[in-house]
């Protein structure tokens, strides 16, 4: 494990990931003809990637079931393209972070932003599909709006990561989903809801699970946890060359955002932030059942 670069995912990815839950990118997409949290968030998401269908937003994003993910993509981009779309999520994400941190020092912003490009010009690009969209995109000429892709992009490629990591390890997309539950220590079968996937589905995995030695009843097992632990461990080592650029600066930069991250989380869903943790659980799941 390094410890660094689970540190600069807890301060870019409330920061980056915030988009996701602000009211200011929700009202932009419905704007443009987008209805319930579904066709918002994969499309808005999607769109680094052109105009994907639905079985290529499935497989990009990794743990949602294509029977929410399809039906939602298809009746987002029969109500607009990718363009606006992409606007208005970059519009919102800046409106939001304006909103929940004020004005941030003007060069506390620019040093953190020198610093996250320095990390994601070292990113592999090759093998991450979401990370290679977003950096194709015009860059902001907004401070906050750079911070903001910088925070995103750095979010992504993670992501493009663990994803490659689980699958070379044969691990299933809900399989994934009910083990990050387990280490998290969040109830079984409430967070993988909010991806779509049916009880009897999630039971048939976890009975799956137990057959192969992952679990013991309704808690891993040894060789159970000893995977999920490894499955981090080796994303982690896919995220090193990022923070081995930012080195020697790599605390300064905590130190620079670490505030803005809080402050994010702090508001929860309630207020249009991040997540906060376990107890907004329930809120996500509204979000996947409207996507239904």
């Amino acid at each position: 494990m390094d410890e660094r670069t689970r540190t600069l995912r807890n301060v870019c990815e409330p920061i980056g990931a915030n988009v996701y839950f602000a009211p200011e990118a929700h009202e932009r997409y419905a704007k443009l003809g987008l209805q319930g949290y579904g066709s918002g968030y994969f499309c808005s998401r999607g769109a680094s990637l052109g105009k994907p269908g639905g079985l290529v937003v499935t497989a990009a994003f990794g743990v949602f079931s294509p029977a929410v993910v399809v039906p939602a993509v298809e009746a987002g981009w029969a109500a607009t393209e990718p363009a606006p779309l992409l606007d208005a999520r970059h519009d919102g994400a800046v409106a939001s972070l304006r909103r929940l941190l004020g004005e941030p020092d003007a060069c506390q912003l620019d040093r953190a932003v020198e610093l996250l490009q320095r990390g994601l010009a070292r990113a592999e690009g090759a093998g991450h599909p979401l990370f290679s969209g977003l950096k194709s995109l015009p860059w902001p000429g907004d401070p906050v709006g750079q911070l903001w892709r910088c925070c995103d992009l750095v979010r992504e490629h993670r992501g493009d990561s663990h994803i490659a990591v689980w699958t070379r390890a044969m691990v299933a997309p809900i399989e994934i989903q009910l083990m990050s539950e387990l280490q998290m220590g969040i109830p079984l079968k409430t967070y993988s809801a909010t991806r779509g996937w049916t009880p009897a589905e999630m039971d048939a995995a976890l009975d799956g699970m137990r057959a192969k030695g992952w679990l013991d009843g309704d808690s891993f097992s040894p060789d159970g946890r000893a995977l999920r632990e490894a499955i981090e461990s080796d994303t982690d080592a896919m995220e090193v060359p990022i923070v081995d650029a930012i080195e020697p600066d790599f605390d300064e930069l905590v130190e620079i955002l670490r505030p803005w991250a809080s402050a994010i989380t702090a508001a929860g869903i309630e207020g249009g932030g991040y997540p906060g943790g376990p107890d907004a659980i329930r809120d996500l799941g509204r979000g996947a059942r409207a996507a239904r």
